[in-house]
Parts: C-alpha cells; sequence; structure tokens
C-alpha cells in the first residue's frame, strides 16, 4: 500500500457498512479519502471516531450518485481541492425489498439507476481524473454473489431482491467491458471487482440473519489485499463467503 501513501481514494456510500469501513482501513493504511453519501452527517461521526491524527484524512461529502449533478458537484470539488481521484471503491448500493411484479416502478427505477447508472457514472468521472494526469490508478466495483447466481431467499420467505441481482448481473459485465476499454485506451489502470456474500449490513433484506454472515471490515481487507499487489498484478475478480455459506 506505500505508492497509495497520500494519494486519493473516493469510496462512494461512505456513510455505513462496507463503504465506511473501506474509508477507515484507507485512512488508516496513509491514504486521503474523500466519503460520497447522501447522509453526510453519518460520515462526520466516522471522522470524529477516527484518532485525531487521522481525522484530516477523511473528507465528507455530500453525493447522490443516481443524481448526475451531484456526482459532477462532488467530483469537481475533488479535482479542484485535491488534484483529482486516483482510486474509486463504487460501493453505493440500494435494494428495494418487494416484488418484480408488484413494486412501485419507482422503486425499482431507483436501484437501476443507483446500482448500475451510478457505478458508471462515477467511474466515468474517476477515469477522466486518472487519464489526465496519467495515474495508474485503480476502480473497484463492489458486486454481490447475485451478480453471479440468483439466490433463494432462506425458508419459505417470497423473493424479495427483484431489480437487485439484475443490476448486479449488469456489474459483472461492466467489469469485462472496463478491462477491455482500459486495455485499448493503453492504460494501466486496474480495475477490479469485490463480491461479498452475505454480508452484515443495513442493505440485507429481512429473513436473511440466519445464515453466516461477514462483517463489513472483511470485505475492506479483501480490498486492501487487492490494492496492494503489485503494479503488474490485476486482481480481476475477488468472492469473499463466510466460512458455511449454503450458496
Amino acid at each position: 500500500m506505500e505508492r497509495w501513501h497520500d494519494r486519493v481514494a473516493v469510496v462512494t456510500g461512505a456513510s455505513s457498512g462496507i463503504g465506511a469501513a473501506v474509508a477507515r482501513h484507507l485512512v488508516s493504511a496513509g491514504v486521503i479519502v474523500v466519503g460520497l453519501a447522501r447522509r453526510v452527517d453519518r460520515m462526520k461521526a466516522i471522522k470524529e471516531q477516527l484518532p485525531p491524527e487521522l481525522q484530516g484524512r477523511l473528507h465528507a461529502i455530500h453525493c447522490d450518485v443516481e443524481d448526475l449533478d451531484s456526482v459532477t458537484a462532488a467530483f469537481d470539488w475533488i479535482e479542484e481541492q485535491l488534484g483529482g481521484c486516483d482510486i474509486l471503491v463504487n460501493n453505493a448500493g440500494c435494494l428495494n425489498p418487494g416484488q418484480l411484479l408488484t413494486l412501485e416502478l419507482e422503486q425499482l427505477q431507483q436501484v437501476l439507476n443507483v446500482n448500475l447508472m451510478g457505478v458508471v457514472i462515477c467511474t466515468r468521472r474517476a477515469f477522466r481524473s486518472m487519464q489526465q494526469r496519467e495515474v495508474d490508478g485503480h476502480v473497484i466495483l463492489i458486486n454481490s454473489l447475485t451478480g453471479r447466481n440468483i439466490i433463494n431467499p432462506p425458508g419459505d420467505e417470497l423473493q424479495v431482491l427483484n431489480m437487485y441481482p439484475l443490476t448486479k448481473h449488469g456489474v459483472t459485465a461492466m467489469l469485462e467491458v472496463l478491462r477491455q476499454e482500459l486495455r485499448g485506451f493503453k492504460t494501466k489502470i486496474k480495475v477490479t471487482s469485490i463480491t461479498p456474500g452475505v454480508t452484515d449490513t443495513e442493505i440485507l433484506p429481512s429473513g436473511y440473519g440466519i445464515l453466516p454472515m461477514l462483517k463489513p471490515d472483511d470485505i475492506a481487507a479483501g480490498i486492501m489485499y487487492v490494492l496492494g499487489t503489485p503494479a503488474h498484478v490485476q486482481v480481476h475478480e475477488l468472492t469473499i463467503k463466510p466460512l458455511g455459506e449454503p450458496f
């Protein structure tokens, strides 16, 4: 991680769960972190929990990734104040439990906008920043096991994932599209998909709590490993499951 010391990492959805854990790990490793989220007060609370000497390394910026103007304003601030983005962790995610056949269309659209288009919009801005400064950066995509397989709900629960696995299958395809494009542009920017199993976060639907679960820090540790690989090594996909997971 030494080469990332004093570089700038942008973490979306940094106010809780995996995003908050990643922000803490990166700050502790000497990285300057910009946490993007709608709940700025939650990020400020996370910042206050850091050791005093590290608090200045975490910047809390309001951003709604499904809003192009919001993303534009956030990345403009990053470029003006910090010079640009060297690492992007696309962590922001949304799951509105219910059925694809009956849930309000606005709720389905929100999941699509946050989980898929939000990743595209943020990645485009990060890429522009890296390319203009000739930075060999790294883009992280937080995926899901549902990006490969549709998980049956536990017990007799009705399927509630609706649009979520559809968007995560899209992220799986996006990984390879981005890898090919970054190669085609003759860059050395890496892209990696992190696929967690069931993780104890706010997004977890009811009923899944009976399953073996990971902690957000487990996923953050995987991201730190990926970022710490040598310049010639690209971890394409990293799957992290809790021991005993039935899927």
